[in-house]
């Protein structure tokens, strides 16, 4: 709850966070509340993170703990008033084909976007570069597009990560300008390092300037991490207050 009280008193009005899960719903919408805070996203539950899980949405043979996650998905969106949730892929396993890995992610997809619209909940998914993340199954910006459409659902869309795009395929600007309508929700971070933007090789004044221009209307989430403190590496912001 303090992380909460500190992106407020640094002037942020939303938040997000891979998993609100280990917490009670009623605790975490009572913070929000009293930081006049919004929660802008988080992710389905993945799977046992600590034994390297990343997800579950490719995984063949867990589609009944994955709808469980949706519904529990479900419960702390309502909660929290949060209208945005991320499906992680999940790492394809050797034993499992990519045919096989996709056909599952196609029809789990479907399933939870189907309950999230219901909800008045967007779905996203995003893809991840395979540096990070070995075996992640979906690593670039077409692949992940190309999963959607087989989906078919008008609730799901993609979750731009700008510093995954920038390692696995570069084009920014052309790739956010071709795909705007389609994105759902955007993350950045800067590359080598995935460090706050200003730290690296990605020129994000004008990044976050074509953003605004392309007419983006939802958030921004700052997922780095910080070289020397998250209050000490907030000065990328001054520019654009």
């Amino acid at each position: 709850m303090a992380r909460l009280a500190a992106a407020a008193e640094q002037g942020f009005r939303a938040v997000e966070y891979m998993a609100p899960y280990p917490y009670d719903a009623r605790e975490l919408a009572a913070a929000l509340s009293d930081h006049s805070l919004t929660q802008a996203l988080f992710n389905l539950p993945a799977g046992d993170w600590e034994a390297g899980e990343r997800g579950l949405a490719c995984l063949p043979g867990r589609e009944a703990e994955f709808r469980d996650g949706v519904a529990t998905a479900l419960r702390y969106a309502e909660t929290l008033g949060c209208t945005r949730v991320n499906c992680l892929a999940g790492r394809r396993p050797d034993t499992v084909t990519p045919a096989a890995a996709r056909a599952t992610m196609v029809a789990n997809l479907r399933f939870a976007a189907s309950e999230f619209k219901r909800a008045g909940v967007r779905l996203v998914t995003e893809p991840i570069n395979c540096f990070d993340i070995p075996g992640y199954f979906v690593n670039r910006t077409a692949e992940a597009l190309s999963i959607i459409d087989d989906v078919g659902s008008d609730n799901l869309f993609l979750q731009y990560d700008v510093y995954h795009a920038q390692r696995m395929e570069g084009e920014l600007g052309a790739t956010l300008s071709a795909h705007i309508g389609r994105i759902g929700h955007i993350q950045i971070a800067d590359n080598p390092g995935r460090h706050e933007p200003g730290s690296g090789e990605i020129n994000y004044r004008w990044v976050l300037k074509h953003i605004d221009a392309l007419g983006y209307d939802g958030w921004v989430g700052c997922e780095y991490k910080p070289r020397d403190g998250t209050v000490a590496g907030l000065g990328w912001m001054a520019p654009f207050r």
